[in-house]
């Protein structure tokens, strides 16, 4: 699922652009891979999608808006999910992650905890929050 938050505004001026896409009314499982799909069909998919995308009078935009919002799935200006993510530096759109790992803070550092009392419930939250949980 795309992160919605990084959506543009509901403005018509930043959609559409994607009424003039090569794509509009095709079948949208040229661009999304359908369950169980294997490498072979997958490729031809792919390149198929791609070809579309090459004779499109908006395909910059597309791409921009693929990888303004992270989009995780599909072919998006030209580019499948594994290039989009690739070109954002992380292994995966459906799962981000660096492609590097991140360097360790400093000894002694303050390490910040994002507890969600929904999950942890409401005592656990307090004790992490207030210091007083140790980490082991």
């Amino acid at each position: 699922m795309a992160d919605t938050q990084r959506l543009p505004l509901p403005i018509i001026a930043n959609w559409d652009w994607q009424t003039a896409g090569a794509c509009r009314g095709m079948d949208s499982d040229a661009f999304f891979h359908p369950a169980q799909e294997r490498a072979k069909g997958r490729r031809r998919r792919i390149s198929a999608a791609k070809a579309v995308c090459q004779a499109c009078p908006v395909i910059r935009q597309c791409l921009e808006h693929a990888l303004d919002t992270r989009e995780p799935y599909g072919i998006w200006g030209g580019l499948s999910e594994d290039e989009r993510a690739e070109r954002l530096g992380l292994q995966s759109l459906r799962y981000p992650a660096p492609r590097a790992p991140r360097p360790a803070p400093p000894a002694g550092a303050p390490v910040l905890v994002s507890v969600d009392p929904s999950v942890i419930g409401p005592a656990a939250a307090d004790a992490v929050v207030g210091g007083s949980a140790s980490m082991s």
